[in-house]
C-alpha cells in the first residue's frame, strides 16, 4: 500500500475515535448521567480534558492529512509535493501522539484515582490507589449520584482505550511518514502517467 493511501486511511480513522473521545469526557461532566450541583463535585481528571484537547482536537489534526497529501508534486518535481506532504504527515502524527498519549495517561489516573462521590453528605474521593476495582462491595460506600463508579468507570475505560488505539496508529503514521519522506510516495508514479501517442 502506498504511504500516502494509508494516511488518508488512517485519516479517517481516527475521526470517529476524535468524536467518540469528545463525547466521553462530555459525558464525564454529568456525574451518573445527572448535571451536577458543583463543578467541585465533578472528578478533577475530568477537567484535565483529555478526551477533548488529547484524544479529540490534537488527534484530530491527523485527518488533515487527506486533503494535504497529494501526487501533484512541484516545480516539475513528481516526489517532490508529497515527500513534502509526507513530511508535515510526521508532524501531525506526532501532535496526535501526544494527544492520545495525554489521554491515556489522564484516563489510567482516573481510573486509578476513583470517582469523586457523597459520603456522609460531602463530595470525596473514597477509594485509594485503585483498590475499589477489585472490590466491588466498597462501591457502595458512594452514596450518590446513583451508579458513579459505573459511569466513572465505564467512560474513563473507553477514554483508555481509544487513547492506545490512536497512539498505536499515530505512531504507525510516523514510521510511515518517515518511509514516505524518505523514499516518495508510490502513488506519484501510477498517477501521473501518460500513455505515449
Amino acid at each position: 500500500m502506498c504511504s500516502g493511501n494509508f494516511a488518508k486511511c488512517l485519516g479517517i480513522t481516527l475521526i470517529p475515535l476524535a468524536i467518540l473521545s469528545f463525547l466521553c469526557n462530555i459525558l464525564l461532566l454529568f456525574p451518573g448521567g445527572k448535571p451536577a450541583e458543583n463543578n467541585d463535585d465533578i472528578t478533577d481528571e475530568v477537567w484535565y480534558f483529555g478526551g477533548i484537547l488529547g484524544s479529540g482536537i490534537l488527534v484530530s489534526d491527523l485527518t488533515v492529512l487527506g486533503n494535504t497529501n497529494n501526487c501533484c508534486g512541484c516545480c516539475g518535481n513528481e516526489s517532490c509535493g508529497t515527500r513534502c506532504a509526507m513530511f508535515f504527515s510526521i508532524i501531525f502524527a506526532g501532535v496526535g501522539l501526544v494527544g492520545a498519549g495525554y489521554s491515556f495517561i489522564v484516563s489510567a489516573l482516573a481510573i486509578n484515582h476513583g470517582p469523586k462521590c457523597l459520603i456522609n453528605g460531602t463530595f470525596t474521593y473514597p477509594f485509594t490507589d485503585g483498590d475499589y476495582l477489585s472490590n466491588h462491595t466498597m462501591w457502595d460506600a458512594c452514596e450518590g449520584p446513583s451508579d458513579i463508579v459505573t459511569w466513572h468507570l465505564t467512560l474513563f475505560s473507553m477514554l483508555l482505550i481509544m487513547g492506545l488505539v490512536q497512539v498505536v496508529l499515530c505512531g504507525f503514521q510516523v514510521i510511515n511518514g518517515l518511509i514516505g519522506t524518505i523514499f516518495g510516495d508510490c502513488c506519484c508514479g501510477s498517477a501521473q502517467t501518460t500513455p505515449e501517442t
